[in-house]
């Protein structure tokens, strides 16, 4: 077999290698869906994502016999920290063969990276945070994962378990039909908060593009800043995200609700851009910018990826019955026939309670595992 070495990234040569790695992990999953080559390069570019501005990473390649054979990176998140007053690295962009050595030198090489920098536990997946894609799926193989989240083999879980990390933290993914309707109680509930001449929901102004983007992050900052695992974003990495994101939106299901003129809540739903992505293999040029924008067109599955309610109002009965009254409303509108609601922390019994009630059902659960150093 041979042993194991693993190196850090150093060369041009070397991050093709981790950024490629995946085509080889996942040549037979049929559910995979391969990144953009260029927002992949962009994601780790220290001078082009405003999260290097504050924090650190360290990239990692796993080979064996000259073969790759495992990636990963070992992060520092110095906001993070600051905001929960901890010591802890993470770790990302994992992949490995189906190999326990491969998986525990990575994961090693990370720890040891971590203890480096005065850390005392690793925790991960995360690429770079809880506001981006994160998580190891343990439930739900059978389908392909929808846009910003993610997707990996039945033995990954085995890997983390094996190389002694434990769970953290399970996330959810729920599920939903248009075709299902909707409860009789969100409809009244939802009906009745919007006869309240002091509330309206409305949809995302593009016109008004970066006045809406700062309503937005001031409710996201406010409404997530007690979540677990949370980190508050700054201005740059909000500004950086959501010009990645206006690429991609449909205004029709991006609504702001507003009480007396003042942006209080906000619901972000995206078209699940994964499902054109797939057709690409991962390249836009030469067919694949025209092949994307072919199966763009056909999207009919929308995935809500961030629910917030200013503070304030969290204890004002409705509003959030409003909102998941109002964006299935405008997605069927708009032609969408299914939804995926995710993330969910498990521990949120309230929000929870209300995707059971939507009528959604849990069909994917991922899970953040950490070590202590």
């Amino acid at each position: 077999m041979g042993s194991v070495q693993v190196i850090p990234v150093t060369s041009g040569g070397e991050l093709r290698d981790f950024i490629r790695l995946p085509w080889n992990i996942y040549r037979s999953d049929a559910f995979w869906v391969p990144p953009l080559i260029r927002d992949v390069k962009k994601l780790l570019d220290k001078s082009a994502n405003p999260f290097f501005l504050h924090s650190s990473a360290e990239l990692f390649l796993a080979r064996r016999n000259g073969e790759c054979v495992g990636r990963i990176a070992a992060i520092l998140n110095n906001n993070h920290n600051r905001f929960h007053n901890e010591r802890t690295a993470f770790f990302g962009f994992f992949e490995s063969v189906n190999d326990r050595e491969v998986a525990a030198a990575l994961l090693d090489q990370a720890a040891g990276w971590a203890r480096d920098q005065g850390m005392n536990e690793l925790r991960g997946p995360m690429n770079f945070s809880t506001n981006e894609t994160l998580g190891i799926l343990v439930e739900g193989f059978d389908s392909s994962p929808c846009i910003m989240m993610t997707h990996n083999p039945r033995y990954y879980p085995d890997l983390m378990e094996s190389a002694g990390f434990t769970k953290a933290m399970d996330l959810y993914a729920w599920w939903l039909l248009t075709d299902k309707g909707l409860d009789p109680k969100i409809v009244r509930v939802g009906e009745k908060v919007l006869k309240d001449e002091s509330i309206r929901v409305r949809t995302i102004d593009m016109k008004k593009f970066r006045n809406e983007v700062e309503a937005i992050k001031k409710i996201y900052n406010d409404a997530w800043s007690t979540n677990w695992g949370f980190v508050p974003m700054t201005d740059a990495e909000f500004d950086h995200l959501a010009g990645d994101l206006k690429t991609v939106l449909d205004p029709r299901v991006v609504l702001i609700a507003e009480k007396n003129a003042e942006p209080v809540a906000f619901s972000l739903g995206l078209p699940d851009f994964n499902q054109a992505l797939k057709k690409i293999n991962g390249r836009l040029f030469p067919i694949g910018l025209p092949l994307l924008i072919y199966h763009a067109r056909r999207i009919r599955q929308v995935r809500v990826l961030a629910l917030g309610i200013a503070k304030k109002m969290q204890n004002w009965g409705g509003l959030g019955a409003a909102l998941y009254y109002e964006s299935f409303r405008r997605g069927v509108e708009a032609g969408y026939k299914s939804c995926e609601f995710s993330w969910t922390l498990e521990t949120n019994d309230l929000i929870n309670r209300s995707m059971k009630l939507f009528g959604a059902r849990i069909y994917k659960r991922y899970r953040i595992y950490q070590k202590s150093l």
